[in-house]
C-alpha cells in the first residue's frame, strides 16, 4: 500500500533533482526547512520525528540534500519528509511538506468498523505487520 501525505504523494517519486527544485522553491520564499522520519506513518501520527534542527537562513539547496541523503543512510526503512514552513504573519503554518524516501515495504493499514449502542458507528484504523 503506498503512503499518500503531503505535496506531490499521488506523483512518482521525486527524483533528487526535482527535490532540490522543490527546496530552492521554498527557500526562494524565505521558507525554513525541516526534515523529520517515522516508521510509523498512521495519518494521524502527525509528530515526526525530527531530524536534526530546523535549518534557517540557507541558500543553498545543497545544504538540505545533504542533510536528506545522512537522513537516509541513517534510517533506511522509514519515511522521510521535508517541511517548509511559512513563518509570515496572518499564515503561520506549514506551507510545503513532501516525502523524500518511502521504505522499500510499505506498510498498510486496515480500516476497522465498530457498531455501537444508539447506532453509533465509529472507525479505526489498525495497521498491518509487515
Amino acid at each position: 500500500m503506498r503512503i499518500t501525505q503531503g505535496t506531490f504523494s499521488f506523483l512518482p517519486d521525486l527524483t533528487d533533482d526535482e527535490i532540490a527544485a522543490q527546496i530552492q522553491y521554498c527557500l526562494d520564499h524565505g521558507w525554513p526547512l525541516s526534515i523529520e522520519f517515522t516508521d510509523d506513518p498512521h495519518p494521524r501520527n502527525t509528530y515526526w520525528e525530527m531530524w536534526g534542527l530546523p535549518m534557517f537562513d540557507l541558500v543553498d539547496p545543497a545544504g538540505v540534500l545533504l542533510e536528506i541523503n545522512a537522513c537516509r543512510q541513517a534510517r533506511p526503512d522509514c519515511y522521510i519528509r521535508v517541511n517548509a514552513y511559512d513563518a509570515s504573519l496572518g499564515r503561520q503554518t506549514t506551507a510545503l511538506s513532501i516525502l523524500v524516501q518511502r521504505p522499500a515495504d510499505e506498510t498498510g493499514f486496515r480500516l476497522i468498523r465498530q457498531e455501537s449502542s444508539d447506532r453509533r458507528i465509529s472507525y479505526t484504523t489498525e495497521r498491518l505487520a509487515r
